[in-house]
């Protein structure tokens, strides 16, 4: 009997270690992207063409900005809280407090990147065409971040 709880306990301890690796590979994705956008955000107002720019685009350009810093410091949180909190006292509990991050970091993503795309498409285009492929975008984002996933676990069994 205490063979058997000693695998299942080593098989809960090998999942864990792959949760765990999943999340970071994960976050290894997800940064890049934050940080891209956070990048050319920084430099946007330094562009010569953007004190041209009216109010209502720099309120958007300030959204845009507040929520991509809001998803690179969420998406890292885990990590920077990992490391001063090792060793972890409860895995389990810190795996579900970092996955509440990370989603809240992608959905501050998923925003800065649709708000983003209206900024720059509205510049070039024009606002019409700027709000509708901002609202492509969004349906993009939400079908294959949030709904394809659920759907795929609910029906696929994945």
């Amino acid at each position: 009997m205490s063979g058997q709880m000693f695998d299942e306990r080593s098989d809960r301890d090998d999942q864990d270690a792959g949760d765990f690796s999943d999340m970071l590979s994960e976050m290894r994705i997800l940064l890049p992207g934050a940080q891209m956008l956070t990048a050319f955000l920084i430099i946007l107002p330094f562009n010569g063409g953007f004190a041209r720019i009216v109010h209502s685009e720099k309120l958007l350009f300030l959204a845009t900005f507040v929520l991509s810093l809001t998803s690179l410091v969420l998406l890292s949180a885990p990590a920077v809280q990992h490391r001063i909190m090792r060793p972890l006292k409860d895995r389990a509990r810190f795996k579900r407090v970092a996955t509440r991050l990370m989603v809240s970091g992608s959905l501050a993503l998923a925003i800065a990147l649709v708000l983003g795309t209206n900024l720059v498409i509205s510049e070039v285009f024009g606002g019409t065409v700027g709000l509708v492929t901002s609202a492509v975008v969004a349906v993009l984002i939400f079908g294959v971040w949030w709904w394809m996933p659920r759907y795929l676990k609910q029906h696929a069994g994945v």
